[in-house]
């Protein structure tokens, strides 16, 4: 069981027999009456994302998930294919596990599948990922380090906001969380 004072994003309930992961919570407080939170909520087979409100100390069951390391291998029209780096294993997963993820995955990048028995419910990224630029503006003299920001696609076709002086072909950090760029890579 998992109490309300214990939730933390990513975690995984069980709620009115679904599987859903906690995107996000936030504690409320009224003047008047008990504490209580509001958690967002994402249906982890149907993608559908609810809100509710519980009292503060509701205990959920907690979902017995499995993350197991996998190294991305390509994808076609239906699936993105896994490989389990000891036995070599592939696994297909359908585009709508994956979710927002594909824009960050390049192939043979290792990421975490989150496993429910055998069934994959999703995919776990780690916090930054390295990608190269492929499409941006050129910058200009006079441009500054620290000015402005503009569009550049990565080879994976994410669009980020980077700084002036980037050029296509340079490697950058992304925070996966928020699709931000971080800093310049070598």
């Amino acid at each position: 069981m998992i109490s309300t004072g214990e939730l933390k994003k990513g975690a995984t309930i069980e709620l009115d027999g679904k599987l859903y992961a906690i995107l996000d919570y936030a504690h409320i407080k009224t003047g008047r009456g008990s504490a209580q939170v509001r958690i967002k909520l994402r249906d982890v087979r149907g993608g559908s994302i609810i809100e509710q409100t519980f009292q503060a100390g509701t205990k959920f069951p907690r979902a017995r998930v499995e993350r197991r390391e996998m190294q991305y291998l390509y994808n076609d029209d239906q699936f993105y294919y896994f490989m389990n780096t000891e036995t070599f294993e592939q696994i297909p997963v359908g585009h709508d596990k994956v979710g927002d993820a594909n824009r960050f995955l390049k192939e043979n990048d290792t990421c975490e599948l989150v496993l429910y028995g055998d069934e994959v419910i999703g995919v776990e990224l780690p916090l930054t990922v390295e990608l190269t630029i492929v499409q941006t503006e050129p910058g200009f003299k006079g441009d500054t380090a620290t000015g402005g920001t503009k569009p550049a696609t990565t080879e994976t076709g994410l669009v980020v906001n980077v700084p002036l002086f980037l050029e296509e072909g340079q490697r950058i950090k992304v925070n996966t969380e928020s699709g931000a760029y971080i800093e310049r890579v070598g």
